[in-house]
């Protein structure tokens, strides 16, 4: 295992991803798939154990190939799998996917054994032993028992003093109806974090603010110290609560941003656990600037290759850390 800087778990789903090839077909006629490893939290972590530090994911696929794939991919990268757990009885969750001419997407999306995580299957050891952790999932507010396995970690986290990263990855594919609850569930876990990461979109939903920077000073006001919110190609806000700057990005020739909201995640991340002690940043806005300046060529990177954790398995050789 890798011993740069502070270790780091991330807790979510791990899943895989069927993208139809086929051009302007939804799923009914699709016929071709590509496999692909997926879930935000894991791309987070190929991101960090791709760029050098000690990342460690935890949670739970089926005891079946797809799991067994997953595993594969992610030790691949080195990432530490040691609080990955196959459940028996409930199979890999699935996610399909064809693009439309129009830019809409045909989904469907086979919730299977990432909704089993308990609080009581997680080693407790590592994860006290863990300077930083991030949660950042798009599955893991949905349902029990998984939703109080992470609602309830964070709290422990809190206790433990554990510097807390949270991205909602909001998916309106997965809440559709139940957007109110994806709110609810998402401001108490901003309350409770260090490090916050949204989209504008994202911000827009939990806030109702149409002014970005309005909707920044509400999220402060819930409790969260440092919020970074994504703008794409334009670059990144963040704010330390004291003061608010826009992080330009890179222009790059995109081919698929999947992906690139975690990888800026890992980036981030990687570089907060190079610190002594990374609650110290939020008093450092330079520092602050320089990490989120990193994490934006990191995103626009990503976005140059296809396939998020295959684009972050190249991190170390094009990027001097």
């Amino acid at each position: 295992m890798n011993t740069i800087g502070h270790s780091i778990i991330c807790i979510g789903e791990l899943l895989i991803d069927f993208f139809c090839k086929d051009v302007n077909i939804d799923l009914i006629d699709g016929q071709n798939f590509e496999k692909q490893a997926g879930g935000a939290p894991a791309n987070v972590c190929a991101t960090i154990a791709s760029l050098g530090g000690d990342a460690m994911f935890c949670g739970k696929v089926g005891a079946d190939p797809f799991g067994y794939f997953l595993k594969k991919t992610l030790d691949t990268v080195n990432v530490d799998t040691s609080m990955l757990l196959f459940d028996r009885e409930h199979p890999t969750t699935l996610a399909f996917v064809s693009l439309q001419g129009n830019g809409e997407r045909d989904f469907v999306f086979n919730r299977g054994a990432d909704a089993y995580l308990h609080e009581k299957e997680i080693d407790k050891t590592a994860f006290n032993q863990a300077e930083i952790i991030h949660f950042g999932s798009a599955t893991a507010l949905l349902d029990d028992p998984f939703r109080s396995t992470y609602l309830n970690m964070m709290k422990q986290a809190k206790i433990d003093r554990k510097f807390i990263s949270f991205d909602p990855n909001y998916r309106k594919d997965l809440w559709k109806e139940s957007t109110p609850q994806f709110i609810e569930f998402t401001k108490e876990a901003i309350a409770l974090a260090d490090f916050v990461k949204v989209s504008e979109e994202e911000i827009g939903i939990i806030t109702k603010k149409h002014d970005v920077r309005a909707g920044i000073d509400d999220l402060h006001q819930l409790g969260a110290s440092i919020i970074s919110v994504t703008l794409g190609k334009t670059g990144t806000l963040v704010s330390n609560g004291n003061r608010k700057e826009l992080i330009p990005s890179i222009e790059v020739n995109a081919i698929d941003s999947t992906g690139a909201g975690d990888a800026f995640v890992g980036a981030a991340l990687f570089k907060m656990a190079k610190k002594k002690n990374p609650h110290d940043i939020v008093h450092s806005f330079q520092d602050l600037k320089d990490i989120i300046l990193f994490s934006n060529k990191i995103g626009a990177f990503t976005c140059t290759q296809i396939g998020a954790i295959s684009a972050v398995s190249k991190l170390q050789s094009n990027f001097c850390v």
